[in-house]
């Protein structure tokens, strides 16, 4: 019977994908998918009768088509969670557009992964600052340590998401990546590393509602967003523009009555504006600092204190004949953020390639991090 189930849904999933409210009311009618195609072909048809568009949807063929896919599935790791098991997420049931079944991949059952005691969302811009990718970071540390950990969910996209993701595997604590694309393949491709790496993770997974071969268009972002906030029991967003993936994402964990939290930023910071205008208008709860949402959440407060980068590097290079102007570069740093090399070589009084080599000293010994703009922060730990 459980075989039977996976298949009709997974039949029902593709019949239905684009319009996942269709498939939950005919699960929801007859009681399983199993049931709506054990109706005879006449009966199946007289059901579709007030859909013309759909005429056919639910006829033999497609359950062939299931058997096929469900086979595909089965030969790349991967596997289908239908919406009447007790694996499948129960937040996400709980949504009135659940989809028939989640396509999963991972090295644990998904019976240990999709229904944590508590699943977190952390979403934000692809485009994120300094200040945003130290939120999440320090967010995703500050869980590690409470005394319930969390499972973080988020997209895999470059930015926020992918930083939650990366975090949270360097703690040790489980992720789940929902795609926005089918699970045969990454969206970005530039992290198929890291989804290669949750994958393997124990307790998380990658899973999406999509089926193999199904590109990642524009419009498939907003159903993937659905999937994070619907698993999620609340959502953190860092940072979002306005009309930001992120916000999306915010606005359906408000619809689906889920605890929504902000990070506040610059009132002239366009990454800022999505949760200031949350904030403003009491959608979302501010954060005061990234450790406090633990505890707002209930799961502990943590036993971890943040480490002082600055002391730390004292500490590390104490006695080093370079020390003073490491630690020099390093106190301008954690003054501003963001500082380029061009700028610290006149905050240092420095030549380019002086400044240039004490950044790298520093970047390999953990201190400090650069992006593609040369643009300087500390690390946070």
């Amino acid at each position: 019977m459980e075989e039977r189930e996976q298949l009709c849904a997974l039949a029902l999933g593709t019949a239905f994908g684009y319009e996942p409210v269709l498939s939950r009311k005919l699960t929801d009618t007859l009681g399983s998918a199993a049931a709506v195609f054990g109706l005879s072909a006449a009966e199946r048809e007289t059901l579709m009768r007030p859909l013309p568009q759909y005429a056919g949807a639910l006829d033999d063929a497609r359950l062939d088509e299931a058997k096929k896919e469900l086979k595909a599935l089965h030969l790349i790791g991967c596997d289908f969670v239908p919406l009447c098991s007790e694996a499948y997420p129960a937040l996400l049931r709980d949504c009135p557009d659940a989809p028939a079944g989640l396509y999963y991949r991972s090295g644990s059952p998904p019976e240990k992964v999709l229904n944590p005691e508590t699943a977190l969302a952390i979403v934000g811009t692809r485009d994120c600052s300094a200040y945003g990718r130290d939120c999440c970071a320090r967010t995703v540390r500050a869980l590690a340590e409470a005394e319930s950990k969390p499972c973080i969910v988020s997209g895999l996209a470059f930015g926020i998401d992918v930083c939650a993701h990366l975090t949270a595997l360097e703690c040790g604590v489980p992720t789940i990546a929902v795609l926005p694309c089918g699970i045969d393949a990454v969206y970005p491709a530039r992290h198929t590393e890291a989804a290669e790496r949750i994958a393997s993770a124990p307790h998380s997974a990658l899973v999406t509602d999509y089926p193999p071969l199904t590109a990642p268009l524009a419009h498939h972002f907003l159903r993937r967003n659905r999937l994070i906030a619907g698993m999620s029991r609340a959502t953190l967003l860092v940072e979002s523009r306005l009309r930001g993936g992120g916000m999306s994402t915010a606005r359906l964990a408000c619809d689906y009555g889920r605890e929504l939290f902000a990070f506040p930023g610059r009132v002239d910071d366009l990454r800022s504006q999505g949760p200031n205008h949350l904030i403003g208008k009491q959608m979302a709860q501010a954060l005061e600092s990234p450790e406090a949402w633990g505890p707002l959440l209930g799961l502990g407060g943590t036993r971890r204190r943040r480490v002082n980068v600055v002391r730390a590097a004292a500490e590390w290079y104490a006695g080093d004949p370079e020390a003073p102007q490491l630690m020099a570069l390093l106190k301008a740093v954690g003054a501003e953020r963001d500082l380029c090399l061009d700028a610290l070589c006149r905050r240092l009084d420095l030549p380019y390639s002086r400044v240039s080599a004490l950044a790298m000293r520093l970047e390999g010994d953990g201190f400090l991090q650069t992006d593609v703009l040369q643009r300087c922060n500390l690390v946070s730990r």
